[in-house]
């Protein structure tokens, strides 16, 4: 039989399979983060006629005589450039950007993928909703990170512990221009009404341990041109209340208008101890010497307590992720916690990587191990939260090699038509 009847069968063959997957390629084109494939064909075997010879003498030398036998797949090979960026708006919707892939975990078996489609489960789980695999991750306790990569968990309804109140700042201005204080103040603790414009009082919520809320109060009132007293009102305060000094504390003022001194103590620190909970100590910061603490200008008492630091008990409402991966939580209290962090994979051939469907892949032979890490802490890759990869799949470049590989097929049968019509002429040598 002749030769060029089964390189022509060989190239049919071959260039079927590019065509196979060509056709993969196209119908993946709104596969989510869906990478092409490309083939990649070779010489096949070729027979040696006669050997090369040296130069015998004065005489040249003779190259060998060799005949091709066909071409086979050289290589079907996983373009893994990056694909672009869809818009969805989902916050369980994260897209690479960079080399990386997301892990995901069924049983003791890590997978690994590009798709970034991920919900969460009835316990919570973060997973992939093709397979139920779930992603991988670290996962943080009261906004501390745990050791170790395991399933990223977020339940609705977590809970975040309270935190008692331990400082708060007293801020805002106390009027120069008042007279000073000449009244008296009545079992409640407030002052002689008549003096309104010399005395002035202010409050927030402080917290205990348990998240149950107080009400802390200061009073102050003018004592001297640049002098205010001030003292806590313990009326309201569980038993157990510690005022900063067992006499009224002193705020002196500079010609600035900036505080100068905060007598007796300072810091001074307010103590009390409720029901059940434990101790609360809270330190006011005075802000001595800046404009930014407490004042003392011609014009209204706007001087206040703000920006404690304790809260009660809250739950998840809704969590949010970064470019990093981290996922912080907001919870009912008004608290922003972190609850995990996606980790992420690299590869150093990311090629070699096995397809094993739904958007997976696992290691191979010669795709190396996966090395862990998390976005910024030795992986260079970033996530955009709301978006997806869409499929790098290139419909013009497909279609131009489609029509390459009709063609390349359609000669490689004319070349077995003639090789057939040159045998039926052999043939026909016998009438």
């Amino acid at each position: 039989m002749m030769r060029s009847l089964f390189s022509g069968v060989s190239g049919l063959r071959n260039h079927q399979v590019r065509m196979d997957v060509i056709g993969n390629n196209i119908s993946n084109v709104n596969t989510v983060a869906f990478k092409a494939g490309r083939v990649t064909f070779k010489e096949g075997f070729a027979q040696l006629l006669q050997g090369a010879s040296r130069p015998p003498g004065d005489l040249g030398g003779i190259n060998p005589i060799q005949i091709g036998l066909g071409m086979q797949i050289g290589s079907v090979d996983m373009m893994f450039n990056q694909g672009n960026l869809e818009t969805t708006g989902l916050n369980t919707d994260l897209a690479i950007q960079g080399d990386s892939f997301f892990v995901v975990k069924k049983g003791t078996q890590n997978y690994y993928t590009r798709s970034g489609n991920f919900q969460l489960d009835a316990e919570g789980q973060l997973v992939s909703p093709t397979n139920g695999f779930v992603v991988q991750g670290r996962m943080a306790e009261n906004g501390v990170f745990q050791d170790g990569v395991q399933n990223i968990i977020l339940p609705v309804g977590q809970k975040t512990s309270a935190k008692a109140t331990s400082s708060s700042k007293l801020a805002g201005n106390l009027n120069a221009a008042a007279p000073i204080f000449t009244g008296t103040f009545d079992a409640a603790g407030r002052a002689d009404p008549v003096n309104k414009d010399s005395w002035t009082e202010n409050s927030i919520t402080a917290f205990d341990s348990l998240g149950n809320q107080h009400d802390l109060k200061l009073q102050f009132w003018k004592t001297g041109a640049d002098t205010w007293t001030w003292q806590v009102d313990g009326t309201n305060l569980p038993a157990g209340f510690t005022p900063p000094n067992s006499t009224p504390q002193t705020l002196t003022f500079d010609t600035a208008g900036l505080l100068t001194s905060a007598a007796p103590t300072s810091p001074p620190v307010i103590s009390f101890t409720p029901a059940g909970a434990d101790p609360v100590n809270v330190t006011i910061d005075l802000g001595s010497g800046t404009v930014n603490g407490i004042t003392s200008f011609a014009g209204t008492n706007t001087a206040v307590l703000k920006d404690q630091d304790g809260y009660e008990a809250g739950q998840l409402q809704n969590f949010s992720i970064d470019r990093t991966g981290l996922i912080t939580g907001a919870f009912t209290n008004g608290t922003n916690v972190v609850l995990a962090q996606i980790v992420l994979a690299d590869f150093n051939n990311p090629g070699g990587l096995l397809r094993v469907g739904d958007n997976m892949y696992a290691v191979s032979g010669n795709s190396g191990g996966a090395v862990l890490g998390y976005s910024l802490e030795g992986i260079q890759s970033t996530m955009t939260s709301g978006a997806l990869e869409m499929s790098n799949v290139d419909l013009a470049q497909e279609f131009t090699n489609m029509i390459v590989t009709q063609r390349g097929f359609q000669a490689n049968s004319r070349v077995i038509t003639s090789s057939d019509e040159m045998l039926q002429e052999l043939v026909n040598l016998k009438r």
